[in-house]
């Protein structure tokens, strides 16, 4: 025997949850589509495929011409469906639009390669007296008359000290000409006779105050590496942090 409510109770649900047939409409009158089990929703109307007429390596190919960088990367838009080898070239970087190497003014090759070299005088407190910024490839000892024209005080010093880099005759006669004594001690290769007196060099133990005043303006992220192409807007920072030095001393 087959119990008839239990029947209809079975065909009253499997009505609830069948899905209408494709292109049906129901009573509020919408068309609806499947979308599959997965998804137990419908849409309004089919989805349309977005027209994609523009091409967008084709519009980065005058941005570097010369190098044909566009022109690969489309060639590699192209073959996105190919194997990875093909797929080497899809991102674009900055440094494939530039046309030539990056660089700046006053910006001179060194063993670790291109920077800006600083030079600052300090008095015996390790406060900022003089500064001048210059290419890296000139030596130190080529530097140094540039660098006191930079002073902000009256007069000359009386004495300088520096490193082993400043060990050289010709600059010790041209500062003595000035009336400056030169205070540094010899290089290990020097074949010229010795000319610092040791009781002179006992002064080269405070060099590190100068290292100090480096340490000071490395604080600064603006001096520490140079990110100007000019080296008026360098320098023009490197005496901010200057400023700022003096006035956190005698504020």
């Amino acid at each position: 025997m087959v119990d008839s409510r239990s029947a209809d109770t079975e065909a009253a649900a499997t009505r609830r949850w069948a899905w209408p047939p494709r292109g049906a409409q129901r009573s509020g009158g919408i068309e609806r589509h499947s979308l599959g089990v997965t998804h137990r929703c419908g849409l309004g109307r089919p989805a349309r495929a977005l027209p994609l007429g523009i091409d967008l390596f084709q519009a980065l190919q005058p941005l570097d011409a010369p190098r044909c960088v566009a022109g690969d990367l489309g060639g590699a838009g192209a073959r996105l469906g190919g194997s990875r080898k093909d797929q080497s070239l899809g991102m674009l970087y900055r440094r494939h639009l530039r046309g030539g190497e990056k660089g700046g003014f006053a910006v001179g090759k060194t063993k670790r390669g291109k920077g800006t070299k600083l030079m600052v005088i300090a008095d015996a407190s390790g406060l900022p007296l003089a500064v001048h910024a210059t290419s890296a490839s000139p030596h130190e000892v080529t530097l140094v008359e540039a660098t006191l024209a930079q002073s902000v005080t009256l007069g000359r010093p009386q004495r300088l000290i520096g490193d082993r880099a400043y060990d050289s005759d010709p600059l010790d006669q041209r500062l003595a000409a000035q009336g400056i004594a030169l205070i540094a001690p010899h290089r290990t290769n020097r074949s010229k006779p010795k000319t610092q007196d040791d009781r002179v060099l006992r002064r080269y133990q405070r060099r590190w105050k100068i290292e100090r005043l480096f340490a000071w303006l490395n604080k600064y992220k603006r001096v520490m590496v140079r990110w100007d192409r000019l080296i008026e807007h360098f320098l023009a920072f490197v005496h901010l942090a200057c400023a700022m030095i003096l006035m956190r001393r005698y504020l």
